[in-house]
């Protein structure tokens, strides 16, 4: 993920409280459907990935695979986090819309 301004993203809903990190924990979140886009880290497990891309498509939620766990990590000042949920619903739209192409708005 060479994309700074969607780590930039993931930085400031960190420092929101807005994001689950960890793959327990983002499950719990999906369950109770406050996760609005599910991260996952490139070299995350292959289990961890099929894992997600169940649970995204069964409860309707966005999914990326992109960056490696080191850089996302340290965009949310944690370490060894491979799986993140972002829960505020702008953020999560302003990461896709970047991710697909668009621009920030702002």
């Amino acid at each position: 993920m060479n994309n700074k301004k969607i780590l930039g993203l993931i930085g400031l809903s960190a420092r929101a409280r807005k994001i689950c990190f960890g793959a327990d924990s983002v499950e719990l979140e999906i369950k109770k459907k406050k996760v609005n886009l599910i991260i996952v880290a490139t070299d995350a497990s292959t289990r961890s990935k099929e894992k997600f891309e169940k649970l995204s498509k069964s409860y309707n939620i966005p999914l990326i695979i992109e960056g490696e766990i080191e850089i996302l990590s340290k965009a949310i000042g944690k370490s060894n986090k491979a799986i993140i949920g972002i829960k505020d619903v702008n953020i999560a739209n302003e990461i896709q819309k970047i991710k697909n192409g668009g621009e920030v708005i702002g």
